[in-house]
């Protein structure tokens, strides 16, 4: 009995070569469309889907291999005496090899110059079926989706035959590509005709919708060109709270000294700290508040080794996010199944605008791009930071400016001891991050603080001395400037103005 491949690629790389080897294994090809051209054009021996199945590709090639005889090929059981007699019936004959890929609608989706009828007809019907139905088949069949698949596949059938581990695996990578597809198709229609076209249209095009927004009875989706900044390698889907987190963390951690390490939650840091390695800068943010951090985003500014990678697994995180990972610590990682692992490929504008919907419309700005490193700090106090003092207030002030206002931050050596965030009252937020900070067992004996706003009564200040602190950096500008300097002054402490706000509300 003669032994079948079926070829129908719309991702070409590779496939005239893989025709070559199955013909010299005494395969005969089934090939379709520009698929049959290329084996054609090598001079290749194929026998067309069309003439096999004696029956013509119709509707401009809508319907090619939907047909009876390719699909019974597929499905048919080798070992079943019923489904014997129904082929030689029929004149179906077992097709033992699907190397199929789909039309490229993750690509074409994203393009702006194509009409939605073009993207529509730029989903694939035929190819998810062949592929579902060969990886249901697996015990016979071997479907293949990714050139990369190729080598080793041909190597084990060249030596003898196909393992049925190694089918196993292929039909587990042939669902997810369909998965994968499915979903991206899905979710452009949810997009498309379900959510508001104007909301999204605003500045670009949809590229994902998301199962849902904060909260599961709310829509959401990405607009524009999330995924050129960012390579998913592992894990779960993200949501919209992921992506919230996630680009607060890799904001906050790039402002920071090389080798910092910045732990999210609900965008505001649990921890963040610089060290001297990137193991260090890890356990040292994370032992500022190793509570807050379960199920937090970590961000790193440099590569992450293997050392902190088996580290990063001794606690539930729902995303890792850094420029670079060794090989060995990605597969460290890659044994949490859902947990997402992303890889910064391209830094973040600093010409974002920032939109809010409001009654009629929206509210926009551009984003708080104030950099520490180009303001004028001066001393205003009769006491002066020191070199460390100084280098601990950068640094608070960039968490500072990355906190929910009205924010405190305690820090001490380029470490996060405790923040204050979101409250209605900076006094507040003083008493919470220094309760935060003694809740872990720092001591804030010679910490700094940073306030993103000032100080309107003297009564905050006053309550970070009392809890320890030594220097202090925020933007003055209230009219009771001198009262906050005076109780500076009583307190022996050394403050810094900025001249700069950073409320983020």
């Amino acid at each position: 009995m003669k032994k079948l491949a079926l070829l129908s690629v719309s991702d070409k790389k590779g496939i005239v070569d893989f025709a070559k080897k199955l013909i010299e294994l005494e395969y005969e090809i089934l090939a379709t469309g520009g698929t049959a051209k290329m084996i054609s054009d090598a001079d290749l021996e194929y026998t067309g889907v069309e003439e096999y199945a004696s029956f013509p590709e119709i509707f401009s090639g809508r319907v090619k291999t939907l047909q009876p005889k390719i699909f019974g090929g597929i499905l048919m059981r080798r070992d079943n005496e019923s489904d014997q007699a129904e082929a030689t019936e029929n004149g179906v004959l077992p097709i033992d090899i699907v190397c199929v890929n789909l039309y490229p609608f993750p690509e074409v989706v994203k393009r702006d110059d194509i009409s939605l009828a073009e993207k529509i007809e730029n989903i694939d019907i035929g190819g998810p079926s062949l592929i579902r139905a060969s990886a249901k088949n697996y015990k016979y069949v071997s479907v293949l989706t990714n050139p990369k698949q190729y080598e080793s596949f041909l190597a084990e059938l060249s030596a003898g035959d196909v393992k049925l581990e190694t089918r196993e695996s292929l039909a587990s990578a042939a669902f997810s590509h369909t998965s994968f597809y499915d979903t991206l198709i899905a979710d452009y229609f949810e997009a498309e005709f379900n959510i508001e076209k104007a909301a999204i249209r605003i500045n670009s095009p949809v590229r994902n919708a998301l199962r849902y927004g904060e909260n599961p009875h709310q829509k959401a989706f990405i607009a524009g060109d999330f995924y050129d900044y960012f390579n998913v390698l592992h894990g779960k889907e993200l949501s919209y709270n992921n992506i919230v987190d996630l680009v607060a963390s890799v904001d906050l951690v790039n402002e920071l000294d090389p080798i910092s390490c910045a732990i999210i939650k609900h965008t505001n840091a649990a921890g963040a700290a610089t060290g001297t390695d990137v193991l260090d800068a890890y356990e040292q943010a994370l032992s500022g508040d190793p509570v807050s951090a379960f199920g937090g985003i970590v961000a790193f500014n440099t590569k992450v080794d293997v050392a902190t990678a088996e580290k990063l697994n001794n606690i539930f995180l729902e995303i890792i996010v850094a420029p670079e990972f060794d090989d060995d610590a990605l597969e460290i990682l890659k044994k949490k199944k859902n947990r997402r692992l992303l890889k910064e490929i391209k830094k973040s504008s600093e010409e974002k605008v920032l939109v809010k919907n409001i009654p009629g419309g929206v509210i926009a700005q551009t984003v708080d791009n104030s950099k520490v490193s180009e303001l004028n700090l001066e001393v205003v106090t009769e006491a002066e930071p020191d070199k460390s003092q100084l280098e601990d207030l950068k640094f608070a002030w960039i968490l500072c400016k990355h906190t929910k206002s009205n924010a405190i931050v305690y820090v001490k050596n380029k470490k996060l001891l405790g923040a204050g965030a979101g409250q209605m009252s900076r006094l507040d937020s003083s008493k919470i991050a220094a309760m935060k900070a003694k809740e872990h067992g720092h001591d804030i004996t010679g910490a700094v603080a940073a306030s993103d706003a000032f100080f309107p009564f003297a009564d905050g200040l006053l309550a970070i001395a009392e809890s320890g602190i030594t220097a202090v950096i925020q933007p003055g500008g209230s009219v009771r400037d001198a009262e906050v300097i005076s109780a500076a002054n009583d307190k022996k402490m050394s403050m810094i103005f900025t001249g700069i706000r950073n409320f983020k509300h």
